[in-house]
């Protein structure tokens, strides 16, 4: 669990963002980062988190946030996260905000972590604007800067396939800030995302934990559950299992932003 300060604390990391934002090829011309892929995964290298401290703090600020909304009670609620992906969403653009009192308050969070800020850009002001997630296949190229290559929105499936790289199918090999993709073909949606926490940021003992929205039921909207990995590896149903034997379960994977290049 990690120290949290009050919103209206002191030591706010004031950051002021530029009057307007860059178009996406300004501001890569700008960043002098050139347009490489080295991965071939689609996601420009101008977009990684090249330093390991920027990794870090993308990863604790993730995973605090997609946590911290299972404590939310329902008045603080953000309207946007009625799904998986949509929680995954959330959490992913908001650890490249500039975390400020007023930021903080404005999504109704009670405290925030001593943690410092992602350095190499703060969004919206990113090199591709507020359009942070691929939406179809491909190496990277110039011409997605501008083409509908990259969007604000994009459901579980275009997060594994074109955001994510693979990691495995065993889960002792997560990190936190992973996610793990099923797939349920019998369901109108069938994939399905969840993030491995590892040790809480916000509550609870020396279990590593996971926390997913359920989506949708019917009339019902669903809501936020934060098993431990234990709970998870004995969910009643089996299909749910993150375990090598079950043949819904896709696997671990890892963000591409997080991409060591070195």
């Amino acid at each position: 669990m990690v120290s949290l300060c009050l919103v209206s604390c002191g030591g706010e990391q004031k950051a002021a963002p530029p009057a307007s934002r860059p178009t996406p090829a300004a501001a890569v011309s700008e960043a002098g980062a050139g347009m490489s892929d080295f991965a071939r995964d689609g996601t420009p290298d101008f977009l990684r988190l090249d330093d390991q401290a920027d990794r870090a703090a993308f990863v604790a600020w993730f995973t605090f946030l997609a946590e911290a909304q299972y404590f939310q009670p329902p008045e603080a609620a953000q309207k946007e996260i009625v799904d998986c992906a949509a929680l995954i969403r959330f959490a992913y653009r908001e650890a490249l905000r500039e975390h400020t009192g007023e930021w903080a308050a404005g999504l109704r969070l009670a405290g925030v972590p001593a943690t410092p800020a992602v350095a190499k850009y703060r969004y919206p002001f990113t090199p591709l604007g507020g359009a942070l997630f691929r939406v179809r296949p491909g190496a990277f190229r110039p011409a997605d800067l501008s083409d509908g290559a990259f969007a604000q929105f994009a459901d579980a499936q275009s997060l594994k396939r074109w955001n994510t790289h693979f990691v495995g199918r065993d889960l002792d090999r997560a990190q936190p800030g992973d996610l793990l993709f099923f797939e349920q073909l019998n369901q109108q949606l069938p994939f399905h995302a969840m993030i491995y926490l590892g040790p809480s940021r916000v509550e609870g003992g020396p279990e590593n934990w996971i926390v997913y929205h359920t989506g949708p039921d019917g009339d019902e909207p669903g809501e936020i559950r934060r098993p431990s990995v234990t709970e998870l590896r004995h969910h009643p149903q089996p299909r749910w299992r993150p375990l090598l034997g079950n043949g819904n379960f896709l696997g671990v994977y890892r963000w591409n932003i997080l991409r060591d290049m070195s």
